[in-house]
């Protein structure tokens, strides 16, 4: 990119968001959003359905086409909503929405604007079968074509970017996710009394929190309790285990937090146990107060995250026993917790530039032609 002022910027973005059920990466482009706004930029929202609890999160100021239908093929259509509002640049705000920003480069062809996508989900997914990974990679290679630039959270995305999708360096950029602030206006969650684990995030197969329970009635301390916030489709799978296990004293499942932060300060170890993650916000947002963290290795940014042995515990996805282990070494009475890591740089200004060179090149090649 030239270090020129562009003489185009992205003074309208146009993103997009199934539903507002409070997946992490709606989250973070709700944040984004807001700083574009607070920059001055305009930006448009195509939201298939407002029904979730992040919908107390959509910033004033954002312009909403709302298309009241929470199906993903809603969103296919976006090209329409792109010619009728003439964004300067659509970001596509993760993994989930790759398909739509497909569609809208073929309805809209050379009349595209430039489209950023941030990649929110590994891309290597050692959980699936042959079959899957092989149609999954063939899809990740497609789309150097249909995206003009990736934004990855750490240099190990980037560079699992760079490898999986085939994408041009020069087309991959790093630039992290803007830091969780404290929101004076949510709900408060109610704490367990005592000493707990907690783990935040959606009660989707991917999260396996069915490891988390099934490691409380090992670990050594017999009176921890354990709080998962996150709604989801697994919460009656995920209730049963509990009952199954006689848990039902020692784990609460209260929901979506608008705030998780209090929870992750007052946790005694933040845990997650999924099977495949992008970058971990939860791991950031719990480091951040200063909580120690047990994280699967469930991404390569993990490592990035959990980089000192004073953070927290990587282990292996399926590894039963040291993730047993780990939480007894964290639970250990006395254990030292580890001083706050703050986020640094400007993530909001960091994307704008990247808009803005886009935008700007762009509208040479037009000029040229």
């Amino acid at each position: 990119m030239s270090h020129r002022t562009p003489a185009a910027t992205a003074r309208h973005i146009l993103t997009c968001a199934q539903t507002m059920r409070g997946g992490g990466v709606e989250r973070a482009m709700l944040r984004m959003a807001q700083g574009w706004l607070r920059e001055g930029r305009r930006v448009t929202l195509v939201l298939g359905s407002d029904e979730g609890p992040l919908a107390d999160e959509i910033p004033a100021g954002i312009e909403l086409i709302q298309l009241e239908d929470a199906r993903y093929s809603a969103l296919f259509r976006l090209g329409a909503h792109v010619r009728a509002t003439k964004p300067d640049l659509i970001f596509c705000p993760g993994n989930h929405y790759s398909a739509v920003a497909a569609l809208a480069r073929l309805d809209l062809g050379r009349a595209c604007p430039p489209i950023v996508a941030k990649v929110s989900n590994a891309l290597v997914r050692p959980e699936q079968g042959a079959a899957a990974a092989w149609a999954y990679r063939r899809w990740l290679r497609l789309h150097r074509r249909f995206l003009d630039h990736v934004v990855a959270m750490t240099p190990a995305m980037a560079a699992e970017a760079v490898t999986e999708m085939r994408m041009p360096p020069e087309r991959v950029s790093v630039i992290a996710n803007p830091p969780a602030t404290a929101r004076a206006d949510a709900v408060p969650v109610e704490l367990p009394a005592g000493r707990y684990i907690v783990g935040v995030g959606r009660l989707e197969p991917q999260k396996r929190w069915d490891r988390l329970i099934a490691a409380l009635p090992k670990i050594a301390d017999g009176d921890v309790r354990l709080l998962i916030l996150g709604e989801g489709g697994q919460r009656a799978t995920l209730e049963a285990q509990v009952a199954s296990l006689g848990l039902g004293d020692r784990v609460s499942m209260p929901g979506h937090a608008g705030d998780p932060l209090p929870a992750l300060q007052g946790a005694a170890v933040a845990v997650l146990t999924s099977d495949y993650e992008g970058v971990p916000g939860v791991l950031r947002e719990a480091l951040s107060v200063g909580t120690p963290v047990v994280s699967t290795e469930s991404s390569v940014a993990v490592r990035e995250i959990v980089d000192g042995a004073e953070l927290g515990s990587v282990i292996a996805r399926e590894d039963a026993v040291g993730l047993v282990a780990a939480l007894d070494y964290w639970l250990t009475p006395g254990r030292a917790r580890p001083a706050p890591v703050l986020a640094g740089g400007d993530p909001i200004a960091d994307y704008l530039a990247l808009f803005d060179g886009l935008v700007d090149a762009r509208a040479e090649v037009q000029r040229i032609r």
